[in-house]
């Protein structure tokens, strides 16, 4: 298949590790690459129109499958700008470092009728799933995300280490990673980004963020 990914080096990387050499695989770094490449594409991962929710437009007439990283905003959210009747098929996934090689994704759906075209496009890319609510977050993403949150919050009140609680995590729970390990792994910046989508979705006190992760994420932003 010609897999077009819209998005970084790094996201490029990733997907070639995830679906191997059987598949020809593009990189767009920007979205105005994707006229000129979306034609001769069967299936595009798009990591990018969360922060550019307007150029959800390019894919109207696409006849190209579209996955977007819809781990910070819905599918719902990002319909709406377009303002007009969906015509392309697309489904959300996690496009954060760390979830896309892996063995299984979590997807969520825009129109229940396109779960034969999910099963049939994931076939012909050995693709795992388990399809999860339209919501921002999906599931393991704000989990770990709040666990993050947790420790960070754990740290800041002087109770443990982060050497401490990431070793706390992984003998007590069999956790790959302790928090902080996995805040790293994912990027401070992307943690943020995730529990503040879902603390505006939710306005659940769980994803309120820890002044020191904050802290953190400005400097991380502003060096």
């Amino acid at each position: 298949m010609n897999i077009l990914v819209v998005g970084t080096e790094s996201e490029l990387n990733e997907c070639r590790q995830k679906f191997g050499n059987a598949h020809q695989i593009t990189l767009a770094a920007h979205h105005r690459a994707v006229p000129t490449l979306l034609a001769s594409a069967d299936v595009v991962f798009d990591f990018l129109l969360a922060y550019a929710p307007e150029e959800v437009a390019l894919y109207q007439h696409s006849k190209a499958i579209v996955f977007v990283d819809a781990t910070t905003i819905s599918l719902l959210q990002l319909g709406t700008t377009l303002q007009q009747q969906i015509h392309f098929t697309w489904f959300g996934f996690c496009g954060l470092p760390t979830f896309v090689n892996r063995e299984g994704w979590e997807v969520t759906l825009y129109q229940q009728r396109d779960k034969d075209v999910l099963a049939r496009i994931s076939a012909a890319l050995s693709l795992s799933y388990r399809i999860v609510d339209d919501r921002v977050g999906l599931v393991m993403p704000r989990i770990i995300c709040m666990i993050i949150n947790e420790a960070y919050f754990t740290v800041q009140e002087g109770t443990a280490t982060r050497q401490d609680i990431d070793l706390a995590m992984k003998l007590g729970t069999n956790y790959p990673y302790g928090p902080f390990e996995w805040a790293q792994l994912i990027g401070v910046s992307n943690v943020y980004e995730v529990l503040n989508a879902v603390y505006t979705d939710t306005h659940d006190e769980r994803y309120r963020i820890c002044p020191l992760l904050k802290k953190e994420y400005l400097a991380a932003v502003t060096s």
